[in-house]
């Protein structure tokens, strides 16, 4: 008989976010970059995505890429309200990396969940078998809040971002 180990059913599922924004504030342009961490999870009937890295936000939808979007216009919407608030380029730079950079108790259940995938008791459901799968290892939580309006450089298509989300998997061999 062949023996298998057992596979836990994952409630929480590791999300790494990528994210981009250009704001324009008082006498300033800036641009937002977002690498980072959310938990999705099924409530109710409802898909929902949870912030770790920004934490205090949390959308919902009937699919993961309905939460995924409502995630990310609630994301902007906050940035939105941050710049009517800062006075200049710095207040704005420091309110977004502060918000970005506030701990959450869901932490500890994105790491929980990342083990289980790492450990691989976990067999993917079928909405999050399509995702890309990446390493959290190569792709570190972090915030870049850059002013564009007195640039030197010139900008480039490299500079885009393509906004997405994908499941967070084992370690980069």
């Amino acid at each position: 008989m062949l023996m298998t180990e057992p596979t836990i059913d994952l409630k929480n599922h590791p999300i790494l976010i990528t994210l981009q924004d250009t704001i324009s504030g008082e006498g300033f342009l800036a641009r937002i970059t977002v690498a980072g961490r959310t938990l999705m999870r099924q409530e109710e009937g409802k898909w929902w995505m949870y912030g770790v890295r920004p934490a205090a936000i949390a959308e919902s939808g009937c699919t993961i890429d309905e939460a995924f979007l409502r995630f990310r216009q609630a994301h902007t919407q906050v940035l939105l309200d941050m710049v009517q608030e800062s006075k200049s380029f710095d207040d704005f730079r420091t309110e977004v990396e502060r918000f970005f950079n506030e701990s959450d108790i869901d932490e500890h259940a994105w790491e929980e969940a990342l083990k289980a995938v790492r450990d691989g008791h976990i067999a993917p459901l079928e909405p999050f078998s399509k995702l890309p799968r990446q390493s959290p290892d190569s792709r570190p939580a972090r915030i870049e809040v850059e002013r564009l309006d007195d640039r030197i450089k010139p900008f480039t298509a490299s500079d885009n971002v393509t906004v997405a989300y994908s499941v967070a998997d084992k370690q980069a061999a």
